[in-house]
Formats: structure tokens, sequence, C-alpha cells
């Protein structure tokens, strides 16, 4: 499935797990939020992604043999490289059931949670990142605008406050910025 901003910019949506299968217009909701980051980043002109919608097992592969982290994680980005063609900005690879289980612990709509990751993946792909405390805010401000842009909920703010009456329940957890 294929889609084209006016500006050229086109995202392909590859559905790798049916699972996914569960989440209504999924492919509308990445391409939708993910066009928005690009319009709010101006850095996609004539350019390309691919996004793929997948599960855990898959992710734990992609984890466990590009970062050395054997567990699954909610949201992959591969980007292209420094080279001379910058045609395709990368790949954003997005996992079921982490994203499905993250969603309901935080109460949040699924597509809400979906958009959100697709803009995070999106955003790293042109060169934000969240190594340093300076980058991260920078990169949630992003976020948050782009999803501000798209009547998504600020998913930090439900973030710190499920954190928050968590625990107030169990005083070990704290509440820790993603």
């Amino acid at each position: 499935m294929k889609s084209s901003a006016p500006s050229g910019f086109k995202i392909d949506v590859l559905v790798d797990s049916d699972r996914w299968k569960a989440a209504r217009n999924v492919a509308t909701t990445v391409r939708r939020a993910v066009l928005r980051a690009a319009a709010a980043t101006r850095s996609t002109r004539g350019s390309e992604l691919a996004i793929v919608l997948t599960d855990d097992s898959a992710m734990r592969l992609l984890n466990r043999n590009w970062r050395g982290i054997d567990a699954s994680t909610n949201v992959l980005s591969f980007p292209t490289g420094t080279g001379s063609d910058k045609t395709h900005l990368g790949d954003i690879v997005l996992a079921y059931e982490t994203i499905a289980r993250e969603a309901r612990a935080e109460r949040k709509p699924l597509a809400h949670h979906v958009a959100h990751l697709a803009v995070h993946g999106f955003l790293h792909l042109v060169g934000y990142d969240h190594e340093r405390d300076k980058d991260a805010l920078a990169m949630e401000q992003a976020e948050r605008e782009i999803l501000r842009r798209l009547a998504i909920p600020d998913p930090y703010q439900a973030r710190t406050r499920h954190a928050a009456k968590s625990s107030a329940k169990h005083p070990t957890k704290r509440a820790v910025k993603a």
C-alpha cells in the first residue's frame, strides 16, 4: 500500500503479521501520523520510507541482531545512512503485542499509541534521538506538537499520570520519563 503526499513523499506500509488485523485502519493511522510528522519537519521532499507492522517474535530477532538486546520492543527505526542517495529515509518497524500491551496499561486507544510510535520512529529517521536529556526533551516536544495536530493527547503527560498513580499504589515504583 503506497501513499503520496503532494511533496512526493511516499510511504509503503507492509503488514507482516496477521495480529494487526485486530487494529482496524492501522495502515491509515500510521500513514497519516508519518505524513503529519513529515510536514512538520519539512525534510522529506522526494523521499520514501517503509513501515513494517510485525509481531513480537520478529521484533525480538531484529532487536537482538541489530541492537544486541534479546527482547521485543515497541518500535525500531532503521535509517538508510548518509549516502548520496537520500531518497529512501529508512524503515520503521512496529510490534503488535508490545504496542497493544502498552496501550492497555496506559489506558489509551491503540490507534493513539500506534500513531505516537510511528511519529517517534519517523523522527529517529530524520535525525532526532533521546540519548541526552536535552535531545530527549526536543524530541518529546516535536512529538507532542505533531500529535496535537492529529488531535492525540500528550502521550508523556498520560504516562506520567499513570506512573504517578501506579507509584502511589506501589511505593517502590517511580515515575520514569520514556
